[in-house]
């Protein structure tokens, strides 16, 4: 498929991740000239917001959108983010639980005109971790 690529964000917005397991929320101020974007996923996706603001979002596949395990809601803010891609929506169809909101978080990249709130299922955590 085409890579188009999506509009990075060019003004400052403000991301809100809710963890569903725990009601935790991590409120992210994101400003493109100084947040450290491009480590993973598209650069200036969810995912890599949520890796360098030291939210934990599972990634198997290293945000290649070659799975479906950084799946995630977008609440609020949605319309703001880069449409989904045939190969994004293959990948969501494997995920469970998928609703109209749903995304992968490596491939969502917002555009900073609307503030996002991101709920991160309960299932979405890396089962390898032990002990709380």
């Amino acid at each position: 498929g085409s890579r188009r690529c999506s509009a990075k964000a060019t003004q400052p917005f403000k991301v809100t991740f809710v963890e569903e397991a725990t009601g935790n929320r991590t409120e992210v101020a994101v400003d493109p000239a100084t947040f450290p974007l491009g480590h993973i996923g598209l650069e200036g996706s969810v995912l890599d917001i949520a890796d360098g603001a030291g939210v934990e979002i599972n990634h198997t596949c290293g945000g290649v959108c070659a799975c479906s395990t950084c799946h995630v809601y977008v609440q609020q803010g949605g319309g703001s983010c880069s449409r989904a891609t045939d190969n994004e929506e293959d990948e969501l169809d494997k995920a469970p639980a998928v609703s109209p909101d749903s995304r992968l978080a490596c491939q969502c990249v917002p555009n900073g005109t609307q503030d996002l709130i991101v709920l991160i299922p309960r299932w979405n955590r890396n089962e390898v971790k032990e002990g709380h």
